[in-house]
């Protein structure tokens, strides 16, 4: 049996337009457009801007690792322990391990970000976590505005220091 119909054999260009005669989509911006930089590579843009503005005024701060977190951790209850995660009758945190109910810094509100001292290999770190910082910052600025503050407080805790001393423009506006 012979077939009168040749194979089909693909095309070897690209096709320029889909079945309904529209051409391909391509990006909706060109990658040097700002649209095309999502609000995570924005934010640490921020604080990658704030770290190396204090790192000129204090040199002891180039071995500080400087990290950006989504959210901070939560403390879940402890199986044996009360809702806040404590053991019956002693207050949340107060566990043999202290790991006690709501956030890492134990007064329930969201905590902007954190210190870490240096432990076996580990460097110093200062953690901003990105979401609680962009919920309570309506603009860039704004934005911009807290997250330096949030670095500089986290600087100024790690080095022992007034939040005033590692930079004398904090707390204005």
């Amino acid at each position: 049996m012979s077939n009168p119909v040749p194979p089909h054999r693909p095309d070897p260009r690209p096709r320029r337009r889909d079945r309904h005669g529209r051409g391909m989509r391509g990006p909706v911006a060109p990658p040097q457009v700002p649209l095309a930089v999502s609000r995570a590579e924005v934010f640490d843009d921020l604080v990658r801007d704030s770290a190396e503005r204090l790192e000129k005024q204090w040199p002891q701060l180039a071995g500080v690792e400087f990290v950006v977190r989504e959210v901070p951790p939560v403390r879940l209850p402890r199986p044996d322990g009360d809702r806040f995660g404590g053991p019956a009758g002693r207050p949340p945190g107060d566990g043999p391990d202290g790991w006690g109910g709501g956030w890492a810094d134990g007064d329930g509100s969201v905590p902007l970000g954190r210190h870490e001292t240096a432990r076996d290999s580990r460097p110093d770190r200062v953690v901003v976590y990105r979401r609680p910082v962009e919920l309570r910052s309506r603009t860039r600025d704004d934005r911009a505005r807290l997250v330096h503050e949030v670095v500089v407080e986290q600087v100024a805790e790690l080095l022992g220091l007034a939040p005033e001393s590692i930079d004398p423009r904090y707390g204005q506006d």
